[in-house]
């Protein structure tokens, strides 16, 4: 992947739109890790993350946890559409989520293979505690229980706006710090503007809320509407009502 992702000329002029990576993201930023710290991205999540949080999580499943695992319920990998010749910004959004034909979809992802890979922007695996045992570090901007997982100055600029409006893979409104996403009116992560976080596939969602030490995780297992999720949504909302 990142031999590939060195020899790819880009799809758009650099500078001038963004678009959600997806699959390639991971790759991106666990290589700068591996180069940097000599570990993989799930090895550096273990030791640095996951290990001094006690947060189940993990990129790169062990094969010994395998049997925890819900199998995922993703509708049939969707057939190549009929792309225009010369179309090549409908051919790179088949490319950005179907290429190869299910890797992000039916097919692969409740394979043992695909559990012990690290696909580091699209395979993680936990439960909702664990992301939200993470977000609690970052709600209290990296520290929390004398376990610090990221400067402070560090996450501040992680979270400040990189991008935003429309975004030309998904063809959506969106806003992007360095890696999270930002609240919007489009996709409200609660009511606060400072909350930032990321939703995953089928609803699942983690995000925090600095302003009132909030930390927020939720898993699925049944892919549902991807866009405004009506069922992190309600629990959004159950949760602020409590404040």
């Amino acid at each position: 992947m990142i031999h590939a992702l060195e020899r790819q000329e880009p799809w758009w002029e650099p500078g001038t739109g963004f678009g959600y990576h997806v699959n390639t993201f991971g790759f991106l930023v666990g290589e700068i890790v591996r180069r940097a710290t000599g570990m993989t991205i799930g090895q550096f999540i273990q030791r640095s993350i996951a290990g001094p949080l006690d947060a189940d999580l993990y990129i790169g499943l062990p094969a010994s946890e395998h049997h925890r695992v819900a199998e995922f319920r993703w509708p049939s990998a969707a057939p190549m559409p009929d792309i225009p010749p010369g179309d090549d910004m409908a051919l790179m959004r088949w490319n950005t989520y179907w290429n190869p034909p299910g890797i992000s979809g039916a097919h692969w992802v409740n394979t043992p293979a695909w559990r012990i890979a690290e696909i580091p922007s699209t395979n993680g695996h936990g439960h909702a505690r664990a992301i939200a045992r993470v977000y609690s570090a970052l709600a209290r901007w990296g520290e929390i229980g004398g376990v610090r997982i990221i400067g402070e100055e560090t996450l501040k600029n992680a979270v400040i706006e990189q991008s935003r409006g429309l975004d030309i893979v998904t063809q959506r409104t969106a806003r992007f710090g360095l890696g999270f996403q930002l609240t919007q009116d489009e996709r409200k992560l609660g009511p606060n503007p400072n909350t930032f976080g990321h939703f995953g596939a089928g609803g699942s969602l983690g995000f925090c809320d600095p302003d009132c030490d909030l930390a927020f995780g939720y898993v699925t297992n049944d892919m549902g509407p991807r866009w405004q999720n009506p069922r992190n949504r309600a629990l959004i909302d159950a949760v602020y009502a409590c404040f």
